[in-house]
This record gives C-alpha cells, sequence and structure tokens, in this order.
C-alpha cells in the first residue's frame, strides 16, 4: 500500500518529531545541561527553531548539505533536529581529522552552510579558499568570543531566525536526513546516507535496549559526529530526558558531572573505560544510582569490564558500523548468567549479541555461498545485516552502494562466529583496519601517506598491542638506498599530511616479507606483534 500522509493511518516517521512531542509533554523540565547553562524543553525546541529559520533565510531547504564541526555543545544537538526539520540533510564532521581530510568531506557532501566551533577553526583556516560550496561560515564562540572565521557568531545568528514553531519539512521517510563519513578504511571516506525513517527506528531501540525514560540524565562522552552519536540525539529526547553535554572527555569531568548531574546512562568507547577504571578517585565517586554504560569499538578486555562493574558500574557490549546508523546488535544480558564469577561475566559481556528489538535481521554466513554457519561458536563468517536501520547508501558513489548491499544483506566486512546461543562474537576483519580508542584507522591510507615521503621504498603497516587504546597503528618501513631516517621522522611525517590519531605509534626499519610473487605478508608482522596476545577486533 502505498504512503499517503493524508490517510488516518499512516504518518512519516521523522526522529524531529520526539522533540515536538517532548516539549508539549515536558516544557518546563531541563532537556539541555551545559557547564551553567539549562535549557528547558520549551527553550531548546525554541533555539532550534530559531536555528531552522536562519537556515531558511539562507535559502537552505530540501536536499541542501549544512556541516557542523563542532565538540559535544548545545549548537551540535540542535543541529540534529533545525537542519532535519527544514528537509536538509546534516554533515556531521569529524573534529579529529586534517584540514584535508575536512576539505574533501566538506566538498564532496556539497555542503552549502559550514558551522565551525571557535577551537577547531584552525583546521578550516588553511582550507577554506578550497570549500568552494560554502557559502556562508558562521563560528560558534564556545571556548572564547573571537570569531576566528568571517562569519556571524552562532547566538547572533539564531537571532536572525524566528522560535515560531516549524512542521517538519519531510515529504517522504527515506528522505536523507544526515550523511555520516566514515574513516577512510578503503581509501576516501564514503559518505553514508541516513533516511528519516531508519533514524527515528533506531532511535527507538536505543531508548528501549538502554532503558531510557524520561528520568534518564545522559552525559555525552561518545561523539555527536559520529554515526550522530548512534541516534542517541534523538533517542534521550524522544524519552524526554536530558542531555548532559561535554566539550572535553576527559575521567576527571566525566566522574564529576556523574555526580554533579546525576548521570544515570553514558556511552563510551574502550579507551574511555580504561581511563575511568584507572582514575586515581574513582572509587571515591558517589554514585546516586547506578550507571548504565553502552560500549562498542574493539571490546574492552574483560579487566576493564571487571574493574568498572566493581564500582557499580553496568556495562553492556553492543555492535555496529556507520553503515547501519551505529548499533545494530547488543549482548542481551540472561538471568542464566547471574551466578557465573564476575571474570566469566566479563568474557560474556564482549560479546557482540544479539540484533536490536528494531533491528531483527543480522546473521553470519559464508560469503560466497551467503549460506548461515554454523552455531558452533568455532565456525567463521562474515557478519551480514538488512533491515530498517541500514544506510540509504554511499553518496554520490552507486559503486560501492552496489558493492556494500550485493546478495540483498550489507556487508559488514567483520568475520565472526555464533554461539549455540545465537551469540555473535567477532573474531577478526576482512581488512587490515586498525580500532584505535573507538576510532578506524586505515592501513592502506597510512601506507600511502608514507609512500609519499621521498626517502621511503617500501612500507605495510599492522596494528600493534597498546594499553591504552587497545591498538595502535606501527609502520614497518624499507628506505630507498642510502637514505637514513629516525622513527621520528616517519611519524612526524604522518602527523603533518594525516589526522594525528592516524600516525603510527611506532615504526621499524628492515625488510618486509614477501610471497614468491613479491606481495607483502603483512599477516606475518601482525602475528609477530600480537604473539602470545589476543587481538580482538569490532
Amino acid at each position: 500500500m502505498s504512503q499517503d500522509k493524508n490517510r488516518v493511518f499512516f504518518d512519516v516517521l521523522t526522529p524531529v518529531s520526539f522533540l515536538i512531542r517532548s516539549e508539549t509533554t515536558y516544557p518546563d523540565k531541563i532537556a539541555v545541561v551545559y557547564e551553567e547553562k539549562r535549557f528547558t524543553y520549551r527553550q531548546f525546541h525554541n533555539r532550534v527553531n530559531r536555528l531552522a529559520s536562519a537556515l531558511q533565510k539562507l535559502g537552505v531547504g530540501k536536499d541542501d548539505k549544512v556541516a557542523f564541526i563542532c565538540p559535544n555543545t548545545p549548537p551540535m544537538l540542535e543541529a540534529h533536529y533545525a537542519v532535519p526539520m527544514i528537509g536538509a540533510a546534516l554533515v556531521s564532521v569529524n573534529i579529529r581529522l586534517s584540514s584535508r581530510e575536512i576539505a574533501y568531506i566538506i566538498n564532496h557532501s556539497d555542503s552549502k552552510v559550514l558551522f565551525v566551533d571557535n577551537e577547531f577553526s584552525n583546521l578550516v583556516k588553511p582550507v577554506m579558499d578550497e570549500l568552494t560550496n560554502v557559502k556562508t561560515v558562521v563560528n560558534i564562540c564556545d571556548v572564547s568570543p573571537e570569531r576566528p572565521l568571517d562569519g556571524m557568531e552562532y547566538e547572533e545568528f539564531l537571532k536572525t531566525g524566528s522560535d515560531s514553531p516549524i512542521a517538519p519539512l519531510v515529504e517522504d521517510e527515506y528522505q536523507v536526513a544526515t550523511i555520516n563519513y566514515t574513516s577512510g578504511t578503503t581509501g576516501l571516506p564514503k559518505g553514508v546516507m541516513y533516511h528519516h525513517r531508519g533514524a527515528f527506528l533506531n532511535a527507538i531501540g536505543e531508548a528501549v535496549e538502554f532503558s531510557l525514560t524520561s528520568q534518564s540524565n545522559y552525559l555525552w562522552t561518545l561523539p555527536m559526529f559520529h554515526c550522530n552519536g548512534w541516534c542517541y540525539t534523538w533517542a534521550v529526547t524522544a524519552m524526554g530526558g536530558t542531555h548532559v553535554c561535554l566539550r572535553k572527555v576527559v575521567p576527571e569531568e566525566i566522574y564529576r558531572l556523574i555526580e554533579k548531574e546525576d548521570i544515570s546512562h553514558l556511552c563510551a568507547a574502550p579507551t574511555v573505560l580504561i581511563g575511568m577504571a584507572n582514575y586515581p578517585g574513582a572509587k571515591e565517586v558517589k554514585f546516586h544510582r547506578q550507571l548504565q554504560v553502552i560500549t562498542a569499538g574493539a571490546p574492552p578486555a574483560p579487566a576493564v569490564i571487571r574493574n568498572m562493574e566493581e564500582l557499580g558500574v553496568n556495562v553492556t557490549q553492543v555492535y555496529g558500523l556507520t553503515e547501519v546508523y551505529g548499533p545494530h546488535s547488543i549482548c542481551e544480558w540472561q538471568s542464566r548468567w547471574d551466578d557465573l564469577p564476575l571474570e566469566e561475566k566479563a568474557k560474556i559481556k564482549a560479546r557482540q549479541g544479539v540484533p536490536y528489538v528494531t533491528t531483527l535481521h543480522m546473521d553470519v554466513v559464508d560469503p560466497v555461498t551467503m549460506e548461515p554457519v554454523a552455531r558452533d561458536g568455532k565456525t567463521i563468517g562474515e557478519i551480514v545485516m538488512r533491515g530498517n536501520n541500514v544506510m540509504l547508501g554511499y553518496y554520490k558513489d552507486p559503486k560501492a552502494t552496489e558493492i556494500a548491499f550485493a546478495g540483498g544483506w550489507f556487508h559488514s566486512g567483520d568475520l565472526a562466529a555464533v554461539h549455540p546461543d545465537n551469540y555473535v562474537q567477532i573474531m577478526d576483519r576482512k581488512k587490515d583496519i586498525i580500532i584505535s580508542g573507538g576510532e578506524n584507522i586505515s592501513t592502506v591510507e597510512v601506507e600511502n601517506c608514507i609512500y609519499q615521503h621521498p626517502d621511503v621504498l617500501e612500507v605495510a603497516v599492522v596494528s600493534t598491542p597498546d594499553e591504552k587504546w587497545g591498538e595502535v597503528p606501527k609502520a614497518f618501513v624499507v628506505l630507498k638506498p642510502g637514505r637514513t631516517l629516525a622513527e621520528k621522522d616517519i611519524i612526524d611525517y604522518c602527523k603533518e599530511n594525516l589526522a594525528r590519531f592516524k600516525a603510527p605509534k611506532s615504526v621499524e626499519f628492515g625488510e618486509l616479507p614477501k610471497t614468491a610473487t613479491g606481495k607483502i605478508q603483512k599477516f606475518k608482522l601482525r602475528d609477530k606483534e600480537w604473539a602470545g596476545r589476543e587481538r580482538k577486533v569490532n
């Protein structure tokens, strides 16, 4: 039956509607907290309407793109409603990228308007002349009143709009709501298109699986620029909860806000949990209620989970990718595990689990035959997914989209086994991707950078264990005859040409192992680095 907005039994699903409902239901309840600022749901909605109206006055409308380079502060949250509300698409840019990567994303996305937090203006200044599609720049002056770029200040820009309510201008729930760029794990970053229907349903899934309520206080330790904050930007609002914004994700500040704002929920990469678990004052923190934590990325070591749970924190593992709006599966806890030793519980909690209640479709299959693997916890296949929370496709890249959707499923590229109880556990990656502190790093991208150094003949990059980040890149370099370089030279070169977190943390010079045909055997290098250590990737 066709979708018809005039039918009594149909309504377009859009996450923007969550704010309208919560403002009506909880107008005087605190919606957003940031430092000393407090916005009620009525005030939050008014600010969103002003932002949307101001963008409309610039001529922004259906299918236009608006880019934000901003940490977890109120403007970033407001953008998640105002931009899709007027039929445009939000492009949230990773603040950890290099100027060159940022320029590529802004240009590839065709963004017309660019909002930049003034702490990160130095990333934009060097490439400003290259941003040919950008017509308007707005400075978000949070760390100082300085306006480093030509353009209005954010609060001034809001004043050009009206707080009169704007009905969501979404005619089709499969309209693009946001575009999130991958970390370039197979070359250049790809723009993952989220539609309104998927964002709505994934947000509902997050609310259900994370047990969010109107009494929930959610701390923003997860970047909003990453999969739109796994859709918690909308999920917290859907339940009438409170968003507690956080600019700097450091243990001291996290624990301070947990106490001060009575935090009930947060999401964190394993590296954040490691920092929290090892924080000297962690045991002195007063939890007013049990803290619920969702984690994803490289699965945290059982010891990290154990240390967090000894503090009274409940940690749950989820799994997903940018292409499926963030989390797609969760390690649902079973009562039969309640009496297990803490160490055994931690091992189970490191699994990727079963699909969300709103996703349903996930399997591990032979990538050639597409037949499901045996549920024996040993047979390895590829994780595939389909359903409402799979992306529309890659922006302006139909070929990559076709490959990703081969056989009627989204191919994750992750290799996993399925236990007899149907819980999935990842065993390896098809590609040589490195997940460092929750950030994806392409070894090919780092290799391509090092290859550009005039003194380098050959290079291979693999993961190596790291106590803080889980794993980090290590480069194996062969120099051209007669050339000499130090480890620091390679690392500094990468930091100058890539996002700093992608630079190798160590470099080893010498010959590379190869096949008879001359292909570098990266697996031998990786195996040597991980000898005696278990590498768990997600």
